[in-house]
Parts: structure tokens; C-alpha cells; sequence
């Protein structure tokens, strides 16, 4: 997918062929850059045009700005935003509050927090610019754990009779990126909402790959499920780690900075010159040689390295200890297999599996913006930790790809 026009981005599409949209929590702009990736008559059809974005993150604001156009992008805190001007005039509504605030019910405290409790101010931010606007469809994303959380049951009470946004009907279910053609396995719990007077509900896009190629599930439009087939999941090799530098990363960003909301950053930085990582210690370098392909931290048990002239033992008491618990923790990606979560500390293999498959060094921030669906040519604002964090967070672009050709074959339909 190629970068998206600024000018396009900022609205110069023809009102009468085009479905507006407000991106709240915007971030680097994921959920954008996949409902602009859906275009249906090929390069430059895509029907969404973006008419506010809202993010209170300066770095992940500015790359929003830099790629879809700065005239709509409000840096601010969703609770300064005021939505009014665009009450009736907007179609859909996407993005998710910061997955932090989200509490599992029965976790720690049974009880539902109370009202003026700090964790759902964002949520109760999210509902009230639904409430005023009035979109025909919104859909939030988040973690898994979301639907089993005090904020979303507090969404089921707002959408029943008699709550503030009692005139729409919700759809929720748990997707795998990897199902939509993403080289990641990633479960994000995804919650459409179809304003009543549509008529019938906005149901979840079909998958279109799976682990095994083979016949689509059935469904209510097709109950045998024979009139498509599934493409098999998407390696993250042959996609991504195939098309990357062979050459070591290098430690830091170029040294360049630019101010596209007014507020000086390191970048622009196209994600090509992503290829970065940190300066590990002789110890980690030990521990990334011993780690075979497909390997993690229990190859490092009972293994010793010379390191400064001193026998180094490789594994921890702690590793030692758990049998139990993740097998992903300084684990190698698999080269034939989608990549785990890309998560927003996805260089600091002590967190997951992300080992590069076969080189001894953490996955980059390129390799990571590639899984995440990013195209070559987009550009970031920020420093190395920055960046990261905005490519950890964002919504997969295949996935908001298919959730883009739901909603526009709805309201066409």
C-alpha cells in the first residue's frame, strides 16, 4: 500500500462518493491507513475520507499528521475535543481506548468501579462523542481481555433500552489478524456497532485465510460455507524478514527533525529507515548465538560462554525454575509461521519471541512495522521508544483493510 496523499487524506474527495470518518485515539494512524488500503476500483478508490482524528500522543499525532494531512488532526486530550460540529455529518466512528484502562471484571475487585473512577474517563470520552455525533456505524478495537471487562459491560447497559446510545444494536467477536492475510497472529477483540434505522445489524467480516487452507465457515449468507475458499496463513519469512537488510541495525535514527503540528520532533523517518535496534550487552549476544531456530529461553539451560574471559552461565534461576508459563520469551520468530503480537517493546527479545528466525540480533522496528502492514514509503515522527510504541499500537492494516469492506459493502447495500 502506498503512503496516503496528504490532500486526499484531508478531505478534497468528493462529499456525494465518499463515507466520512472520525479516528478517536488515532494514534500513528493503523486504523486509517487500513480503511484507506480498501479500495475497491483499484489505486486511489478507496471511499473513506478522514474529517477529524483525535490523539493526545505530540509523536504519534504528528505521524498521523505527516501521512493523512495535518488540517483535521486535533493534538489534544479527547476531553478538550468538541465533537458538535460534526454531529450528523459523520459515518462511522473507529479506534479504542488505551488498552491500560481496561480492567477484567472479577479480577483483583468483583466490584464494578465506580463512576468517577479514573479508568473510565476515556471510556466514558469514547461514548460521549459517539453519543453526539451520531455515526451509522462505530467499531472499536482493543485486546481480547476487553470483553470481559467493566468498560464493556458498561457498553452493553449504554446500548440496551433506555441508555445513552440505546438506538444501535452491537456485534463483538474476537479476530486473529493472521485470518485476514497479516503475517501476525494478533487476537484483538473487535465491537461493531449499527446505528437502528440501517436496518439490519453490521455483522464481522468472514476470514479469508486460516492455519489450513481449505473451505470458508459457514454463515447465514452462505450456510455451507463452499463459496470460498481460505488461503492459508501468511509466514512472516517469505513476507517480511526475505525483503529486509541482512546488515547489522543501526543504533540510531538519522539525525533530522520537523514540526508538522507546530512542536519540533526527530523525523520524518520513512519506514525504511526503521532498520534500528539496540546495543546489546556480550551477555544477550551469547544468549541470541545459543538460541536455535524456533528456539527460546529454556535452550540457554545448562549452557556456559566465555564472555571478557570469564565462564558466563547463559539462563537464570528464574528461567530455570518455570516450566511453566511462556515458551516465548527469547524465542526466534518462526520463519514459516505469522510473527506473535507485535507488542510495543517488541525489541527487547526478554519480552516475547522476537529473536529475528535465523540472525542473532532482536526483530527492528522496520521488520516490526512490516508485520504490522506499514508500507515502505510511510512516514514516522519520534524517537526510537516513540516509534515503537506507535507501531505496537496500532491496528493491523489487513485487518482494518477487511473491516473497511465490511462497512462500505454495508452502507452501499
Amino acid at each position: 500500500m502506498a503512503t496516503i496523499s496528504p490532500d486526499t487524506a484531508a478531505g478534497t474527495m468528493p462529499a456525494d462518493s465518499s463515507i466520512a470518518v472520525v479516528d478517536l485515539f488515532s494514534g500513528a494512524g493503523g486504523f486509517s491507513a487500513g480503511f484507506r488500503a480498501y479500495e475497491p476500483a483499484g489505486p486511489g478508490s478507496s471511499p473513506f475520507r478522514s474529517v477529524a482524528a483525535v490523539e493526545f500522543d505530540e509523536a504519534a499525532a504528528a505521524t498521523y499528521a505527516t501521512n493523512f494531512g495535518s488540517s483535521h488532526v486535533a493534538n489534544v486530550d479527547i476531553a478538550e475535543w468538541d465533537p458538535t460540529p460534526y454531529a450528523g455529518k459523520v459515518d462511522v466512528i473507529m479506534g479504542g481506548p488505551p488498552c491500560q484502562g481496561f480492567s477484567a471484571l472479577h479480577r483483583n475487585n468483583p466490584e464494578k468501579p465506580k463512576v468517577d473512577d479514573p479508568r473510565n474517563r476515556l471510556w466514558a470520552e469514547y461514548v460521549r462523542v459517539v453519543k453526539d455525533i451520531q455515526p451509522k456505524i462505530f467499531v472499536l478495537e482493543n485486546v481480547d481481555r476487553f470483553l470481559v471487562s467493566q468498560e464493556f459491560d458498561s457498553l452493553k447497559e449504554a446500548t440496551a433500552k433506555g441508555g445513552a446510545l440505546s438506538n444501535y444494536t452491537l456485534r463483538w467477536k474476537v479476530l486473529n489478524a493472521a485470518d485476514f492475510g497479516v503475517p501476525q497472529a494478533r487476537r484483538r477483540a473487535i465491537v461493531i456497532a449499527t446505528r437502528n434505522d440501517l436496518g439490519e445489524a453490521l455483522e464481522h467480516p468472514r476470514p479469508t485465510h486460516a492455519r489450513e487452507a481449505g473451505p470458508a465457515q459457514p454463515s447465514l449468507d452462505d450456510p455451507d460455507g463452499l463459496s470460498t475458499e481460505l488461503l492459508p496463513w501468511i509466514s512472516v519469512g517469505p513476507t517480511v524478514f526475505a525483503h529486509t537488510p541482512k546488515d547489522a541495525p543501526d543504533l540510531d535514527l538519522p539525525d533530522r527533525t520537523d514540526k508538522p503540528l507546530g512542536v519540533v520532533l526527530p523525523g520524518p523517518y520513512k519506514t525504511t529507515e526503521l532498520h534500528i535496534g539496540r546495543n546489546p550487552t556480550a551477555l544477550s549476544k551469547a544468549r541470541y548465538r545459543a538460541i536455535p531456530p524456533g528456539g527460546n529461553r529454556h535452550d540457554l539451560r545448562n549452557k556456559w560462554a566465555e564472555i571478557q574471559g570469564v565462564s558466563t552461565y547463559l539462563s537464570t534461576p528464574s528461567w530455570d525454575k518455570h516450566n511453566s508459563g511462556s515458551g516465548d520469551v527469547m524465542g526466534r520468530m518462526h520463519f514459516d509461521r505469522p510473527s506473535v503480537t507485535i507488542r510495543t517493546e517488541f525489541y527487547k527479545p526478554e519480552k516475547g519471541r522476537y529473536l529475528h528466525p535465523v540472525n542473532n540480533r532482536p526483530i527492528t522496528h522496520y521488520e516490526a512495522a512490516l508485520i504490522q502492514g506499514f508500507p515502505p514509503d510511510f512516514e514516522w515522527f519520534g524517537s526510537k521508544v516513540q516509534i515503537a510504541r506507535q507501531i505496537g499500537n496500532a491496528v493491523p492494516i489487513g485487518l482494518g483493510r477487511s473491516l473497511a469492506q465490511a462497512i462500505h459493502e454495508r452502507l452501499e447495500r
